[in-house]
């Protein structure tokens, strides 16, 4: 079972954290992939979900959201119906595993669209003779992103702010593409005086958000400038220059 083995929730917890809703180790099934791509060539695609063979009967519901990001980035979800997918309920048993299809339902646009389909394991069925009103809860969410491509993709940003107040660097970047990227990493450097990252995340179409880097006060004082260098998946760099002085290292 190769394919429970390389994939499984446990495995992605690191990549996939913001959308398990409890532990990932609780989780006893495995995705794959974990990235849909659809576009007019190829107009639909398959999701290979897999119960642990040595887990308990799973049964999951799916469920599809349309992916946004709001004006600081944040992810946003809106339940669609834009995409066909099924099926919608499934029950699987230890060690087996089952296709979920999905397809496109209206053409594609000049812009990406962007979802997730959510794979929800549920909880078992309320017992014989529980209170009226029992639901099933969800005990695992996991969230693939599916993506729509544009008929032309345009892959462009651009760092938009670069400030340093109170010791605390700030760069703003935007998507101003038609596609996602994804950002690696955001790193500000001073020559061999100062060298700090922190990770990025996705950055859908039209998208900005803002990365803070923190600077201890004494290291800020002795800068003179900081270089900027913000990293994706794509063949994107965006760089970037703060001449420092010193009352933006007061904190």
């Amino acid at each position: 079972m190769s394919l429970f083995k390389t994939t499984t929730l446990r495995r992605l917890a690191g990549l996939l954290f913001s959308f398990v809703i409890l532990p990932a180790v609780a989780a006893n099934f495995g995705v794959s992939p974990i990235r849909i791509e659809l576009d007019r060539g190829a107009k639909s695609g398959a999701i290979t979900v897999a119960n642990d063979e040595e887990g308990e009967t799973l049964r999951v519901q799916l469920r599809l959201f349309e992916w946004t990001q709001d004006a600081t980035g944040k992810d946003e979800y809106r339940e669609s119906d834009d995409l066909l997918y099924f099926p919608r309920l499934m029950t699987l048993e230890k060690g087996e595993q089952k296709l979920v299809r999905v397809g496109l339902r209206v053409p594609v646009t000049v812009q990406e669209k962007t979802y997730r389909l959510f794979i929800e394991e549920l909880s078992a069925p309320p017992a014989a003779g529980a209170a009226p009103g029992a639901q099933v809860a969800i005990a695992v969410r996991f969230g693939v992103p599916i993506f729509v491509k544009p008929v032309k993709e345009e892959v462009r940003g651009a760092i938009e702010k670069i400030s340093l107040a109170k010791g605390v660097l700030r760069v703003g970047v935007r998507n101003k593409g038609n596609v996602e990227f994804t950002i690696k990493s955001v790193a500000a450097s001073s020559g061999e005086a100062f060298s700090k990252e922190v990770a990025g995340w996705y950055l859908l179409a039209g998208a900005s958000r803002e990365y803070a880097i923190e600077l201890p006060e004494e290291t800020c004082n002795r800068l003179k400038w900081l270089d900027i260098a913000v990293k994706t998946d794509r063949s994107l760099e965006l760089k970037g220059t703060l001449e420092v002085i010193a009352s933006m290292c007061r904190r």
